[in-house]
């Protein structure tokens, strides 16, 4: 199952999904599940939802498909892309990055993101890496406003970041949009596992694969009768921190107060009676999107556990012992009452 879930991250981060241009990657995550036997259902607004079995008490397990990305703001005189940025997009994280362009006719046309004056022999000091310095070099023989809008380009073009994904030899798992393409394919193992292990659920089982997460409501509309949700998103790594990318996290508290006391329990017991690498973690700078569906009105129990991925909104890092840890913990949350 180890090899299931990093094959998915590596087919799941192939495909350029930057928030409002999901179709793609949702139709593979729909047509996955169909190929295990299920019956995947997709809203009206793009996310992917399926039953696994069970019946009551219904708990969902949500995790996005929606990474960071930009879109064209303007096509300058000389060219080159001005981008405006979709989510919580760091620009000085993707100074020399390729990238693609997504015409809304289908074409696909690649670049590379660089700052305004990126040459260390020709910058007399070097510039603020900020959205307003950054552009985009086609790798097309353009030199004008002219000629990029004849190759279909036009404002509001969606701009996806090279993913690089590697998964090396000792384990580590490195790539763009780890957040949260990791947990996606950590929920796909699941419900691979239940299918052919034919694990008995006790409770109706739902996964959510949200498409609006990164810009605050992929949540929002989610089954009418359920009773607890986990968001399954990445785990941070970093200064005050107990969380390592060889763990499983249990969040506590993020910018969005508290999660449910019960839960945040019983998941604290489940990973301590399953000897896991886990930590429990407060969060001050962090969103999911079970916090959506709350903000949506729905009564609900809320937790939110995932993998520890190091360097948040970068270029990100992991380890298959999180992924693996991660697993095994839901897993054992979605057979227990």
């Amino acid at each position: 199952m180890q090899n299931y879930i990093t094959n998915e991250l590596q087919k799941l981060t192939a495909i350029p999904s930057p928030t409002g241009c999901t179709k793609h990657v949702a139709e593979y995550v729909y047509r996955q599940l169909a190929s295990l036997g299920y019956e995947p259902r997709l809203s009206n607004k793009g996310n992917v939802s399926v039953i696994l079995g069970g019946e009551g008490n219904p708990l969902v397990l949500a995790a996005h498909l929606d990474t960071l990305g930009a879109m064209v703001r303007k096509i300058k005189k000389n060219g080159r892309l001005r981008a405006s940025a979709v989510g919580g997009h760091k620009w000085d994280t993707c100074d020399g990055e390729n990238c693609t362009i997504h015409t809304r006719d289908g074409r696909v046309y690649t670049g590379v993101v660089l700052n305004i004056n990126p040459s260390a022999h020709v910058a007399d000091k070097p510039v603020k890496k900020s959205e307003p310095n950054m552009e985009i070099l086609l790798d097309e023989n353009v030199n004008s406003h002219e000629e990029v809008e004849q190759l279909g380009i036009q404002n509001g073009d969606f701009i996806a970041m090279d993913p690089r994904t590697v998964i090396t030899k000792s384990g580590y798992i490195k790539s763009r949009f780890l957040d949260d393409k990791l947990s996606a394919s950590i929920l796909m193992a699941l419900a691979k596992a239940v299918k052919e292990q034919n694990i008995s659920l006790k409770r109706k089982f739902t996964l959510l694969f949200t498409v609006y997460e990164e810009v605050g409501h992929g949540g929002s509309f989610i089954p009418s009768d359920t009773r607890e949700m986990l968001s399954v998103d990445i785990g941070c790594v970093g200064d005050d921190l107990e969380c390592t990318e060889h763990m499983v996290f249990i969040c506590v508290k993020d910018a969005g107060g508290p999660y449910d006391y019960a839960i945040t329990s019983r998941l604290i017991c489940l990973a301590e009676k399953l000897n896991l690498n886990y930590a429990v973690d407060v969060y001050p700078h962090y969103h999911s999107d079970v916090e959506a569906s709350l903000k949506s009105g729905y009564d609900i129990r809320h937790g939110l556990v995932g993998p520890g991925v190091y360097a948040s909104h970068n270029y990100e890092r992991s380890h298959i012992d999180g992924a693996w840890n991660t697993y095994q913990l839901l897993s054992a949350f979605i057979q227990a009452l």
